[in-house]
């Protein structure tokens, strides 16, 4: 099959630091988009006054302090609203979302619409959230039998991605995952073939097996099998 045109056409990195790793209370503190184009990359960053106190443990990733982020951080409302803007816009014209670990990023980012009083990303599409392309699901599908951690840093040196940041800053992540899904799809060409609805549906499967399995490890080791099957909001789960 031939490669399909949205291979060498726009893409949007999206991610968020954040207060905490749960999404249904913790808060977006900075968040970056990044535009890739065949002609250009563009960078957009957002600092986010969360309205709640930035945890030390936090802070110590990001860098971001309470006191920074009151000082110069937008509201919430107004940092939410644009960032939301923006992925609506090219979702709508089919420019796929691409995020590591996608699933995380965008529950918070709904969640945190929600709570301010803002219309989802779904409301504003009118549809579910897609396309979205994820790297780390992708990697865990295409090479399941590779042993080792799967963080950023570590897809970064499998694929060979020179680092162009610090890690944990939104934009050095963002930069780095667009890096690492081009090696991918050189790598795995059949990728290529795929439309993008294909693609997605295809990484709903492959998150849903892939968390199965997850938690069938977790209980056989006595501990809480609590990973989520579904890899995005309002995505199918896996019927085996």
């Amino acid at each position: 099959m031939a490669q399909q045109d949205w291979v060498n056409g726009t893409f949007l990195g999206f991610d968020t630091e954040t207060t905490g790793v749960n999404t249904a209370v913790d808060r977006i503190v900075t968040a970056a988009i990044v535009l890739r184009t065949p002609q250009e990359t563009l960078v957009r960053t957002w600092l986010i006054d969360p309205g709640v106190p930035i945890p030390a443990e936090a802070a110590a990733i990001h860098g971001v302090t309470t006191e920074h982020a009151q000082a110069y951080g937008v509201s919430p409302q107004q940092g939410l609203e644009e960032i939301a803007q923006v992925i609506a816009e090219h979702l709508a014209v089919d420019h796929p979302l691409v995020a590591f670990n996608a699933s995380f990023d965008i529950a918070i980012l709904n969640t945190e619409l929600a709570r301010h009083g803002l219309p989802t990303i779904e409301e504003r599409i009118g549809r579910a959230f897609s396309p979205v392309i994820d790297p780390l699901v992708l990697d865990r599908a295409l090479d399941r039998y590779r042993k080792g951690s799967r963080k950023l840093g570590d897809l970064c040196a499998f694929y060979e991605v020179q680092e162009t940041g610090t890690f944990h800053t939104a934009d050095a992540d963002v930069i780095a995952t667009l890096d690492v899904l081009a090696k991918l799809l050189e790598r795995y060409s059949n990728v290529s073939t795929m439309t993008l609805k294909e693609l997605h549906t295809y990484q709903e499967g492959a998150h849903s097996r892939w968390a199965k399995n997850f938690n069938s490890y977790l209980a056989s080791k006595g501990r809480t099998a609590d990973v989520d099957e579904h890899w995005l909001p309002g995505s199918p789960v896996e019927v085996s």
